[in-house]
């Protein structure tokens, strides 16, 4: 534990220059962020006009939020609508992607979680608290 006191609200502010090239789409993964514990991991996520993400699957539940403009998630049996505002739950397991075919970008924030994400998190917050971290 440091002497300083933590920032009541710790802003990061995400930078289209900050973005990596991943997956079939420019990202920015939530972590590292100093101080943060989550049971979830995420990650902020622009299709440019024409991209279409890494088809996958995979165990961990995945939320996606859209913020700007509008694209299609696709899975093996349907293509959904998804706008900006929309929120998108996805099953584990469920084959998707997605793409982008319209002539603006779409950002969107993408959160997974499994059980032992939440695990370890609940673990780190009774090792903080124990420590007497807890504020």
């Amino acid at each position: 534990m440091t002497d300083q006191e933590p920032v009541a609200v710790d802003i990061r502010r995400e930078d289209h220059e900050n973005l990596v090239r991943a997956y079939g789409l420019e990202m920015k993964l939530l972590y590292p962020w100093d101080g943060l514990t989550a049971p979830f991991e995420g990650a902020w996520c622009v299709l440019r006009p024409g991209d279409t993400s890494v088809t996958h699957a995979h165990h961990e539940h995945e939320i996606f939020i859209g913020m700007t403009g509008r694209a299609e998630v696709v899975t093996p049996d349907r293509t959904y609508e998804f706008n900006a505002g929309d929120v998108a739950f996805l099953r584990p397991g469920i084959e998707h992607h997605l793409t982008n075919t319209h002539d603006e970008d779409f950002a969107y924030y993408a959160i997974w979680w499994d059980r032992a994400m939440s695990e370890g998190f609940v673990k780190q917050e009774e090792e903080r608290a124990h420590a007497g971290g807890d504020r």
